[in-house]
């Protein structure tokens, strides 16, 4: 991969970005949304069985993922994103009908969990993939890092509201008042994507290559990349030890402290709020000059909240810590995702998504169960704490690699 250029976004005002793709991006944060209602809806459920039974169910949803992620990107490069997409979604608006259906008649039992999480699980293998590559199929190169920006800016407003509207549902109407919401919502993308078409033409993997040869491909791509191979390393430690502090610790650290679900949510929506600070301040003002700096100090900030959370006296002190590591997650999220999603040829597009989204599936199969036991047996303030010591240690070893250090910004 080759360095990218720098930019003074200060010298000249930027340039709108297209309409479409603000339409598609009002379509899937609405879906996100209700994504995150119902995921923090089913997390609560779960962590009432235990920390052991609150991994089994989030591995539920890693392991398929995992499994079949190589071969959505592959299919998404072959068939289109866009098509990928409106599958997808038709099958989540299915499905969570369904969930909503079974909640009201049986509760939220350990069976039930686990069987919504692989449909999930299955489902964002394909999915996943194709909607991370949408934003370069919408947007001009020039404009892709701020319209990433906005895209995580808005993905952390939904899953700020998400949070705490996750813990209203529970405590009035349930899992099944989730589950209608986040079907509604997934109704209102499914319009959306089949108005919106991709404004740049981008081209698809050839018809005659088979999907396993194809996604094969995408991983020797990746990993033979002096850049893409160690902000692949970075993601997948990010995913491992700061993902699990909001869907798995947070919870377990609340009830542990005997504090309800809307202090949990309170956490998750103060990390949010972080990550939103930073996303639209880089929408804004553009990337820091050297782009895999950002990223790994990123991860530096982050270590320093996660740390903050594992020893909160109060909800006030834990909420704070949340909000540090907003920040550095979002330093980290928006530095990463152009410098990966503009270094790979158009037809890899989907494949590289799905491999960045496999090692943090990957990651997240392995801790959330390792973290789950730990928790169990030595309590979740250490589990917490392991996790702020190898976010910190992956913030230093970004800093230490000189690829990543020399990553200029784009225009």
């Amino acid at each position: 991969m080759a360095s990218l250029g720098t930019d003074h976004p200060a010298i000249a005002r930027p340039t709108p970005l297209p309409r479409m793709y603000l339409v598609w991006l009002a379509g899937t944060q609405a879906s996100l949304l209700g994504d995150a209602a119902l995921y923090f809806a089913l997390g609560w459920a779960a962590t009432a069985h235990g920390g052991s039974t609150a991994a089994l169910v989030l591995t539920a949803v890693t392991l398929p993922r995992a499994l079949l992620l190589l071969l959505g990107g592959a299919v998404g490069d072959r068939f289109g994103a866009r098509r990928v997409l409106i599958v997808g979604d038709a099958a989540m608006l299915v499905t969570t009908l369904g969930l909503a259906v079974a909640t009201y008649r049986f509760g939220t039992p350990v069976w039930l969990l686990v069987a919504i999480a692989a449909l999930i699980g299955v489902v964002d293998a394909f999915y996943l993939p194709a909607t991370g590559s949408m934003p370069r199929r919408l947007v001009g190169p020039a404009q892709l890092p701020r319209a990433l920006a906005l895209r995580q800016a808005g993905g952390q407003v939904a899953a700020l509201l998400g949070a705490p509207l996750g813990a209203v549902l529970i405590a009035s109407t349930g899992a099944a008042g989730a589950a209608l919401l986040d079907a509604g919502t997934f109704a209102i993308v499914l319009v959306v994507l089949v108005c919106v078409r991709p404004a740049f033409d981008v081209e698809q993997a050839p018809r005659d290559e088979r999907l396993a040869t194809g996604a094969v491909a995408g991983v020797k791509l990746a990993f033979a990349d002096p850049i893409l191979r160690p902000a692949l390393l970075l993601t997948a430690v990010a995913a491992g030890c700061l993902l699990p502090v909001a869907s798995l610790l947070n919870p377990l650290l609340t009830r542990r402290h005997g504090w309800d679900a809307g202090a949990a949510g309170l956490v998750a929506g103060g990390q949010s709020l972080g990550m939103i600070a930073v996303a639209l301040l880089i929408t804004r003002r553009g990337l820091v000059r050297r782009v895999g700096v950002g990223a790994a100090l990123g991860l530096c900030v982050a270590a320093v909240g996660i740390a903050g959370i594992a020893l909160a006296p109060t909800i006030t002190v834990a909420v704070i810590a949340g909000i540090v590591v907003g920040i550095g997650s979002g330093l980290f999220a928006c530095h990463i995702a152009p410098l990966v999603l503009t270094g790979v040829p158009d037809t890899h597009l989907s494949r590289t998504q799905a491999l960045l989204t496999l090692v943090q599936t990957v990651a997240l199969l392995l801790a959330n169960n390792v973290l789950g036991a730990l928790a169990d047996g030595t309590g979740p303030s250490t589990a917490t704490i392991l996790c702020a010591a190898a976010v910190g240690v992956a913030g230093v070893a970004g800093l230490l690699n000189s690829p990543m250090r020399r990553v200029l910004r784009p225009q």
